[in-house]
């Protein structure tokens, strides 16, 4: 097997066209950043420079609450997340997420978290406490998790699996070859792991991943993780462009083409994946609740012979 070799440093720096975004702070944005604020919460928007954050929060109300703390434990070369020493746990953070899933009456929500290595579940009982408070506050919100890996411990999995999300998200974030030059601390195989992991303890959760591109990945090796995802039981896919938070993250290599990103989202459908979201501003989360409801109605056979 090819060695992992660093990809060029030099990148590449002017941003096409088809990624300029058209900032909109709305009434509805501002509202969102108001409640959020007032809980004392984090959301994933903010702490990863999230190009989408204008139009989640301004025209469909939705933002993907980070828990667990701003403070991660890990440093990843794409990530702009803060590194460092995590705070204590806080357990009132469910319950505020909770109340704030019902304020902003969501259908769908999206919870991801920061890798927090330092604790022995590293984190898994606080996400099931969020799922359950969500299901007491918003018991008609439909609830994903964008967890961490969780150090591959399979008791920390179970014990976020069997509080019973809608669906359970891992992101491989990008092909084997570039894994150890761009993630910390983290292993791919560890991730496919995870997601087989999940879909063995509860076969009706939904798992799901997604990848960057534009950090020096082949065509070839998109469609071998592809491959890989399908064969670990992940049946959703998302596709995104990677963009360099800052100066001293790392550089990106290529800025894929819209059609280039239609053809692959064409050849992960062809693949057997149920769903798959692939365009420059695709994100983990980006139209989560509209993606679960498409998922609903091709592929649940209970939500499609009722008619919902």
């Amino acid at each position: 097997m090819d060695q992992p070799t660093s990809p060029p440093q030099s990148g590449v720096n002017r941003k096409p066209e088809w990624l300029r975004i058209h900032l909109n702070t709305t009434e509805g944005f501002r509202d969102v950043k108001k409640l959020i604020r007032s809980q004392r919460l984090n959301t994933v928007c903010e702490e990863a420079k999230c190009p989408n954050i204008h139009e989640c929060w301004g025209d469909h109300r939705t933002a993907t609450f980070m828990i667990l703390g701003d403070t991660c434990t890990r440093r990843c070369r794409f990530c702009a997340v803060k590194t460092g020493l995590p705070g204590a746990v806080d357990w009132g953070e469910p319950q505020r997420v909770a109340e704030s899933v019902r304020e902003m009456q969501l259908r769908h929500v999206v919870i991801t978290m920061v890798n927090r290595d330092d604790l022995k579940d590293g984190g898994a009982a606080v996400l099931a406490a969020t799922v359950h408070a969500i299901r007491a506050e918003a018991p008609g919100c439909s609830v994903e998790l964008l967890s961490s890996d969780l150090m591959g411990r399979r008791e920390s999995i179970a014990a976020v699996c069997e509080s019973k999300p809608d669906i359970m998200s891992h992101n491989i974030e990008t092909s084997r070859r570039l894994t150890p030059l761009v993630r910390s601390r983290s292993d791919y195989d560890r991730s496919l792991e995870f997601l087989r992991t999940a879909k063995e303890i509860d076969p009706d959760t939904v798992t799901k991943s997604s990848m960057m591109l534009g950090l020096g990945e082949t065509r070839e090796e998109i469609l071998e993780s592809m491959d890989d995802l399908l064969a670990h039981g992940v049946t959703v896919m998302n596709l995104g462009q990677y963009l360099q938070p800052s100066r001293t993250h790392i550089p990106v290599q290529k800025y894929w083409r819209p059609e280039e990103f239609a053809e692959l989202k064409e050849r992960a459908l062809e693949k057997g994946f149920h769903h798959c979201e692939a365009g420059p501003l695709v994100r983990s989360s980006y139209r989560a609740g509209d993606q679960y409801e498409s998922y609903r109605r091709n592929v649940h056979p209970l939500f499609r012979e009722s008619g919902a």
